[in-house]
């Protein structure tokens, strides 16, 4: 498992190591002495996944202080462009964002400390998207900030978004909020 800094402080694309032969495949995603070693959190308290059809985006998602987690995320199916937006007013890195090819395939992971908003566009046919975090979600903290707000081109004119996420306030109004 090979742990990569991003241009994100506290986003990091994790190398897993991957097993394959005549049986197929085998990914592991965790390791907790790796974790601790690079100074990322092992304490998850919750596991989820979602299915997406190609050219859904799911996000830019987070949870509000003091439910706020850091996750780790990857695909057991498919492909998706995942990408984090970092929402940290106090962070070098405030403002900017970051994307990551994330499939079965390549075996990746990406880590998100709290502060970072998340979302994914799903490029394949389908993908299976697997996200754990260090809280348990909490729906009056669940908040977002809308897709297309910030300086990121996702490449596709017409998604497939909630009406949930495409409500969300943009990017200029949650700093106003905040």
């Amino acid at each position: 498992m090979q742990i990569n800094e991003s241009v994100i402080n506290g986003v990091f694309e994790i190398e897993n190591k991957m097993f394959q032969d005549h049986r197929g495949l085998f990914v592991k995603t965790f390791h907790e002495e790796t974790f601790e070693k690079n100074g990322l959190s092992t304490n998850f308290k919750e596991s989820f996944y979602s299915v997406s059809a190609k050219n859904v985006i799911r996000g830019m998602h987070f949870q509000k202080p003091p439910h706020d987690h850091a996750k780790l995320v990857y695909v057991t199916s498919g492909e998706i462009l995942d990408v984090v937006l970092d929402i940290r007013k106090d962070s070098a890195t405030y403002g900017r964002s970051i994307s990551f090819r994330l499939s079965s395939e390549n075996g990746r992971s990406v880590y998100i400390e709290k502060g970072c908003a998340h979302g994914f566009l799903t490029l394949s046919n389908s993908a299976t998207v697997v996200y754990s975090t260090s809280t348990v979600h909490s729906a009056e903290a669940d908040s977002g900030v809308l897709w297309n707000s910030f300086n990121f081109d996702w490449g596709i004119q017409n998604p497939i978004i909630s009406g949930r996420d495409e409500v969300f306030p943009s990017f200029a109004q949650l700093s106003e909020d905040c």
